[in-house]
């Protein structure tokens, strides 16, 4: 991979094309300017150039198809993109020294991971494949115009950086790309609720020539968060903050000199290789911090970055670093419709919010990652793989964790892949269908960024002995290794839990075997990871969980001391070692480690008894329910307030709508149930978000809340009553003419609905006229305008 950083100076990044353009009076379709007015993106180039830049960024940022499908120029983008780039290129060569063409290709106004409707949070306004396709066509034309590199900038959502990412792959253009994230607000995180950290775990297999973040704050609010991303990243860093923060007309005031100083503070740090500016900056701009860093003694961040690529990380909304401190990540077993009746019960029936309290649960006991399978005859497992992934990118505490995609379907693994917007695992390869598939199996999950579990089978089937399994590891690592360029990080290896304690001698020593070959292949093959599902060992023991989970706690004893890093085990059937009954410890241990011929014997014996007790626990129990409800006391009016106001932030309750009808019950009017503990939960909310406590998709769901909490009010309301609380103020919403971004609008939508406003929303592209048409044709109480600052600051 090349370096263009420089290890004694900080490079320079141009600034804003749109503010540029914009002052030049060219409002509009940026992109069409390189056809219509090339002599002024040109003029723009140059004057950057003469301000100092070593990147010049071609004005090509919406410039691929589902952008220009809003302006109705969708078949046109490639010839945007081509000129943009050969009109950079002309300029940049004619400068008299280095200057590099950076292709610019922004996010789009569509996201891969948010819904833009509540009401259907399986759907996307597009897929991730259209989305790569626009992306490929994009790439090949800026490759084709003479772009050294691209830049992938003002990424809000992980899945649609993977798109473009995976697009670039199969461009066979050969360049590289610098990606620059953007973030929501101070608390960092990006709009769809990853931290940085997650984000660039989700990017990092790229081919990166630097990561940062640009646009949303100015460089002394970005400051600390490039400190933390220097802190992980081992690639060079840039940053090309706005010009401060915008006044309330949406201009950006931040003086040259004063955005220089900024910029100068921030390379103080020495946490950065490339600055530059994005809303607001000129190229006096520009000038000014070339100027600063000239007069000021700074270095560069140190090319001498953080070896964590050492260490397999993964993630979902958090990353998740998996080395020594973590001693054994525990993969959630439960969200697996062949392992848990329930949940393939709740998919069947397309109850997918319930689907997702399986996974919290899960969670909730200690998981760090979940394992997703919909493998039956029964689903269509791709179509339902997909729905669940998209359920779950709303449902933050799931989504926090990292995922696992399971499934003998080719198809249903690329479809997890190409819905989660985070760093995945997949479970699993393997060279029972030969090197060929192997290897085209391992490229595309490379392609997509993620990690792979690789199972000891080959063309002969399933390694059962030590000897078969470390042969299978060895020669699926060379080629993963040496032929593929993996990072051996990112390769795990299942070498088969299989049943003991089955009565069977050739079984006898399968939990050794497995537990010998996880010792030699961490010793063997540098990097890799291993891995197993817990649960198989145990099948000779169903409907037996106290045997079943001594069996689970003993085996990982052992597994985890031999170098076992991760394993697929329901948090919920294990056990202390050291608070195993002797008696029963004994046996498993011995069955487990094939120290007694006759263990498995009295390992049997130990399970009967514990059944019988099983059996004599539950009548007790049973009697002791029967008692305790007859005790139950009803509950107080404060008690069911303040469960309204806790199922607001938390995002959800089971006792929802009782509570809602016992406070009726209790005489208060819904008016007092709205104004009270619903608004004061979301007050909470607001607070929470506003201290960076919460993030965009747990606000979201809180908003749903509150909309079933008033659904539940039902027919409650008297006539008085419903006048005064149920006369929805009426709120006309639009992205304003010179943009096409609607995510914030959408979302803005979704939040105000659920909090008793009737949307009116007009779309993308709106002209102020047809927005105050409209205002007055339905008597608007408010006009919410949207709009990107520096193509839509006329409109608003």
């Amino acid at each position: 991979m090349s370096c263009i950083v420089d290890s004694n100076r900080i490079l320079l990044l141009d600034g804003a094309m749109g503010t540029m353009l914009q002052k030049y009076g060219l409002v509009g379709n940026s992109e069409e300017f390189n056809i219509s007015a090339p002599d002024t993106v040109r003029k723009i180039h140059r004057q950057y150039i003469e301000a100092g830049a070593d990147i010049i960024e071609t004005n090509s940022f919406s410039a691929n198809r589902i952008s220009q499908a809003e302006y109705a120029s969708a078949d046109r983008a490639a010839e945007f993109a081509k000129a943009a780039a050969r009109l950079a290129r002309e300029e940049a060569d004619k400068a008299g020294r280095k200057v590099y063409v950076a292709g610019s290709m922004g996010p789009t106004g569509k996201s891969l991971t948010m819904a833009s409707d509540i009401n259907r949070p399986a759907w996307r306004a597009c897929s991730f494949d259209e989305l790569a396709a626009a992306y490929k066509e994009q790439i090949i034309a800026l490759a084709e115009g003479g772009v050294d590199f691209l830049l992938l900038e003002t990424c809000f959502d992980a899945l649609n950086a993977k798109a473009a990412i995976y697009a670039l792959e199969q461009s066979d253009t050969g360049l590289e790309m610098m990606i620059s994230a953007t973030v929501s607000d101070r608390s960092g995180r990006t709009l769809t609720g990853q931290t940085i950290e997650a984000f660039y775990t989700s990017v990092r297999h790229a081919p990166l020539i630097s990561f940062g973040l640009n646009c949303s704050l100015g460089a002394d609010d970005l400051a600390p968060m490039m400190e933390e991303i220097s802190e992980y990243a081992s690639v060079p860093l840039s940053c090309h903050p706005n010009a401060g923060l915008p006044n309330e007309m949406g201009a950006y005031d931040q003086s040259p000199e004063d955005f220089a100083s900024a910029c100068l503070r921030l390379a103080r740090k020495g946490v950065v290789n490339i600055l530059g500016g994005c809303c607001g900056t000129t190229p006096d701009h520009i000038r000014a911090l070339r100027n600063a860093l000239a007069n000021a003694s700074v270095s560069p961040r140190s090319l001498n970055m953080p070896s964590r690529d050492m260490h397999l990380t993964v993630s979902g909304l958090e990353a998740l670093t998996v080395d020594s401190s973590n001693n054994f990540l525990n993969i959630g077993e439960r969200t697996n419709v062949a392992g848990s009746r329930k949940f393939a019960k709740l998919i069947a029936a397309g109850s997918y919010d319930e689907a997702l309290s399986v996974a919290a649960q899960q969670i909730e006991g200690g998981a760090s990652v979940i394992d997703i399978n919909m493998d039956d005859a029964m689903l269509d497992s791709a179509a339902e793989m997909r729905n669940f992934l998209r359920y779950i990118s709303g449902e933050p505490a799931v989504a926090k964790a990292a995922l696992m995609i399971d499934s003998s379907d080719w198809a249903t693994v690329l479809e997890g892949l190409k819905n989660a917007q985070g760093k995945c695992i997949v479970n699993s390869i393997s060279l029972k269908e030969g090197e060929e598939t192997f290897i085209y199996k391992a490229r595309e999950i490379k392609n997509l960024g993620a990690a792979v579990v690789v199972m000891a089978f080959d063309e002969q089937g399933q390694a059962t002995d030590y000897q078969r399994k470390i042969e299978i590891c060895e020669r699926a690592y060379r080629l993963l290794v040496d032929k593929l360029s993996f990072n051996p990080s990112d390769i795990i290896f299942d070498v088969n839990v299989l049943s003991v304690g089955t009565g069977m001698a050739e079984h006898a020593n399968y939990a050794l075997d497995f537990i010998k070959a996880v010792g030699w292949i961490k010793k063997n093959l540098p990097g890799a990871l291993t891995s197993g599902g817990i649960s198989n060992l145990s099948f000779a023991f169903r409907g037996n969980n106290a045997v079943r989970e001594a069996m689970h706690s003993v085996f990982l004893y052992h597994a985890i001391a031999a170098g076992l890093d991760m394993g697929i085990v329901n948090p919920g059937m294990l056990q202390i070692y050291d608070d195993i009954e002797p008696q029963m410890l004994k046996a498993v241990e011995d069955v487990i480690l094939n120290t007694d011929p006759e263990a498995s014997e009295r390992l049997l014996e130990l399970a009967h008894k514990a059944l019988e007790a099983k059996e004599v626990a539950k009548a007790v129990a049973g009697d002791a329910g029967e008692k305790a409800e007859s005790e139950t006391v009803a509950d107080s009016l404060e008690s069911a307030r303040q469960r309204l106001v806790k199922a607001l932030v938390k995002g959800g309750s089971q006792t929802l709508e009782a509570d809602v009808h016992y406070c009726l019950a209790q005489g208060m009017k819904p008016v007092e149930i709205v104004e009270g503990p619903l608004m004061e939960g979301m007050a909470q909310v607001g607070e929470l978000f506003g201290n960076g406590k919460m993030f965009l998709p747990q606000v979201v769901k809180s908003a749903k809340v509150m909309k079933e909490a008033v659904a539940a009010l039902g027919t409650s309301w008297d006539e008085g009553q419903a006048a005064s609380a149920l006369n929805k103020p009426k709120i006309v919403i639009a992205t304003v003419k010179g943009d096409v971004h609607d995510i914030g609008k959408n979302i803005c939508s979704i939040v105000l609905s659920c909090n008793g406003f009737e949307i009116c929303d007009l779309g993308v592209m709106v002209p102020k006229e047809t927005i105050l048409d409209k205002a007055a044709e339905i008597s608007a109480d408010i006009i919410c305008c949207s709009g990107l600052i520096t193509p839509s600051l006329f409109q608003m």
